[in-house]
């Protein structure tokens, strides 16, 4: 409880959804890769329940594309989930770590601030996907324009069926799609991610429910641990600078990703 503690917090801050963080510490801890991923899931939720009231409550999360968005996650995560419960465990190290992989798209994103949009496509305009937002960190308000709105909704889809399969929430991929497809700010991109996945692991959770690969003793942990560390972190998160936010976004899929396929290969 913890570990999970400090796992929601930093699910909160970088949305990367706990989850992405604690299925490698269980797999290292000995728990089956299936059932880790299918009981991470419930750190996903936690995570997403606990912040993304404070983020919404300070107008950081974007309800308006997080609901749009949602429909391709759940519809992915449902697919994702599926095709977890029948393929080779040892298969899904590596997916996990090619999966994070994608998240170094958004490095040519680091040491730059965020620029607005000008202009905004016709379904992006059409669907309001739009908003602004106060920065305590800059002290000014941030207003931004999304973009490409089917371009982010197939990538989302894609985002849900790795959530599915993998246990992960995607945080990663979504963060990347929010920012370097739908051009959001980077605070805007997380939080929103976080509002995000807590629908989408309810959607795969469904799936592994009935394929009885739930572990009640390791879910219960978890989900306190999650909760408070994503209070923690859904009140801190305004009052750190993006780029702060962005190296221990980097720092943690590093480690996540030499973890998978470490296990991976002693697992051949």
């Amino acid at each position: 409880m913890l570990i999970c503690t400090l796992v929601g917090l930093l699910g909160s801050l970088t949305g990367l959804g706990g989850a992405s963080i604690i299925t490698p510490l269980l797999v290292l801890a000995g728990v089956p890769v299936k059932e880790a991923i299918a009981s991470a899931m419930v750190a996903i939720i936690a995570t997403s329940s606990g912040s993304a009231s404070s983020y919404v409550k300070a107008r950081i999360a974007n309800v308006n594309i997080a609901m749009f968005l949602e429909m391709f996650t759940i519809t992915g995560a449902i697919i994702g989930a599926t095709i977890t419960t029948v393929i080779s465990p040892v298969l899904l190290y590596f997916f996990f770590a090619a999966f994070l992989s994608t998240s170094f798209l958004r490095i040519r994103h680091i040491r730059k601030e965020f620029v607005p949009s000008e202009k905004q496509d016709r379904v992006s305009r059409w669907l309001n996907l739009q908003g602004s937002y106060y920065d305590e960190a800059h002290q000014k308000t941030v207003t931004y324009k999304a973009n490409h709105a089917l371009w982010g909704g197939a990538g989302m889809f894609i985002a849900g069926i790795a959530a599915g399969m993998l246990g992960i929430g995607a945080g990663a991929f979504k963060v990347t799609v929010h920012e370097n497809i739908l051009h959001l700010p980077p605070k805007v991109s997380s939080t929103t991610s976080n509002f995000i996945i807590g629908m989408t692991a309810l959607a795969a959770v469904s799936v592994y429910l009935f394929s009885g690969l739930l572990n009640l003793t390791l879910m219960a942990p978890i989900a306190a641990g999650t909760t408070v560390g994503a209070i923690v972190g859904g009140r801190l998160l305004n009052r750190i600078h993006d780029r702060w936010l962005q190296v221990l976004f980097f720092a943690i899929v590093i480690y996540l990703i030499i973890t998978m396929l470490y296990k991976g290969i002693i697992s051949l």
